[in-house]
């Protein structure tokens, strides 16, 4: 038996099984259960599959990746994690503690329309400031990076795009919520395409460092602090 009828043979075996599987993107096909993914199936060569298992937690516990303990869900409004990882929740100005929505209309948690493109204040994220729930709060520069060493992937969750982070069970999604840029609070068209996520750590009296990711890679990166980005938390 060729390669070719090795693999029309195994994609037959799973659609008898029952599974719930979905196309998500060409070559791509996901297992979910429950609403949580359990399999997701790569179709890395036209004649081979590559099976790779995990789930997805959504707990208020976290999940604990290079001795770092990240919230499994990104924050929406100030002081509450958004219900599911796949949400965007909402965005944030470095160290400014209100909450924009992360699709349009353009408004904040106070029901504001108002966009502040000054540059805000400040030579960390203050705890006066803070948007993450009890006994949470914004990672630093050392942390982004203890992230961004634990590897990571493309990939959808539920139907959402972003990267997966860390290995094995030990692993979070962030959904590539796009941002709102720093002059005019504008949404940007990439939603779905690319990702930004604050840290607590300035470079500048002007920019501050965050993770930047997308379909081919992720990286520290720094912008001016007036953008509106995602926040994920990390345990005190």
């Amino acid at each position: 038996m060729n390669k070719k009828i090795k693999t029309t043979t195994i994609l037959m075996c799973i659609f008898l099984m029952g599974l719930n599987i979905k196309a998500q993107e060409m070559r791509t096909f996901q297992y979910t259960q429950n609403g949580n993914v359990k399999l997701m199936i790569f179709l890395s060569e036209i004649d081979s599959i590559t099976f790779v298992d995990y789930s997805i937690p959504n707990t208020s516990s976290g999940v604990e990746i290079n001795g770092v303990v990240w919230a499994a869900c990104n924050v929406n409004t100030p002081g509450t994690f958004a219900s599911k990882p796949e949400d965007a929740g909402m965005f944030y100005q470095w160290n400014r503690n209100i909450g924009w929505s992360s699709s349009n209309p353009l408004e904040n948690n106070t029901g504001g329309t108002q966009w502040n493109n000054s540059i805000p204040a400040g030579n960390t994220w203050t705890s006066e400031n803070n948007v993450c729930p009890a006994g949470w709060r914004l990672p630093n520069l050392n942390e982004h990076e203890s992230l961004l060493n634990s590897g990571s992937f493309w990939g959808t969750l539920n139907g959402v795009n972003g990267r997966f982070f860390g290995n094995d069970e030990k692993r979070i999604f962030l959904p590539a919520a796009g941002y709102r840029y720093n002059t005019s609070g504008t949404l940007d068209d990439d939603v779905g395409y690319i990702g930004f996520y604050w840290s607590n750590t300035e470079i500048s009296s002007e920019n501050a460092y965050h993770i930047l990711f997308g379909m081919n890679s992720a990286y520290i990166n720094s912008l001016s602090r007036a953008y509106g980005f995602s926040v994920r938390c990390v345990k005190e």
